[in-house]
Order: C-alpha cells, then structure tokens, then sequence
C-alpha cells in the first residue's frame, strides 16, 4: 500500500457507491471527485475499476472543485428532435391522403376512423411466374 491513499474495504465501496445513486448531477460529481481526491494518486484509476465510476464524470467532478461552478446538465438537448420540428405540415399532408379514404366504424362502437392501406399494386406470385 502507497503511502498517501486509503484502502478501500468493501463496507466503503456500498457506502460510496450508494451514496453516488442517491445524489444527481453536479453534487454527485463532486462527491465523487472528494472521494478520489481522498484517494491520492491514481485515485481516478481506482474509482474507475473498484467503484465502476465514469472518469469523464470524475474529471467534471475535479473540474467543478476547483472552479467552484457547477456544470449545468444538458437534457433537453439529448436525444433525437421531435419530427414536426424537421416538417411542420407532415399531420396535415398525412390528413389530405388519408381522410378521403377513411371510414367510421360500422357499428359505430368507436370514434375511431378506419384506412384502407394506401399502397400500390401488389406483387403476387402470379405476378412473378408471368415475368419469368
């Protein structure tokens, strides 16, 4: 054991891994980058590989530490862009196709309105046999 880090037990390890999923966004990174700073050297290493912690996440930890500025999380630029951000008038070209060919339910137990498929002719295996 190097002079300067603690050992962790495995009493430790519950009680910072625990801790960790209870805290969110900038308090758990700074948590976390306390604990490797209580580390020592190779404190980041050990957190990684014991505890299962990101490094990326470390290092905004020790970023914010020394800033004293929390990082703001980006959530509502994640994931993909709703579509009618791409193509504003996409419901109501989907409503010009659909609505001449729509029909309500027949025993009128549902507001629903029902669509025959819109799609071209189809190739049967008669279709096929005559092409070959």
């Amino acid at each position: 054991m190097e002079a300067g880090t603690i050992q962790l037990t495995d009493s430790l390890k519950s009680l910072f891994r625990e801790t960790a999923q209870q805290l969110k966004g900038s308090k758990r990174r700074q948590f976390m980058a306390k604990i490797v700073k209580g580390l020592g050297v190779g404190g980041q290493s050990q957190a990684e590989r014991e505890l299962g912690w990101n490094r990326g996440t470390i290092r905004q930890g020790m970023q914010e530490l020394t800033s004293g500025i929390p990082i703001q999380d980006a959530f509502e630029r994640r994931g993909r862009k709703r579509v009618e951000s791409k193509l504003p008038n996409l419901l109501e070209d989907i409503r010009s196709l659909v609505d001449p060919h729509s029909q309500a339910d027949p025993t009128l137990k549902s507001e629903r309105l029902y669509t025959r498929y819109l799609c071209g002719p189809s190739t049967s295996s008669t279709n096929t046999a005559k092409r070959l």
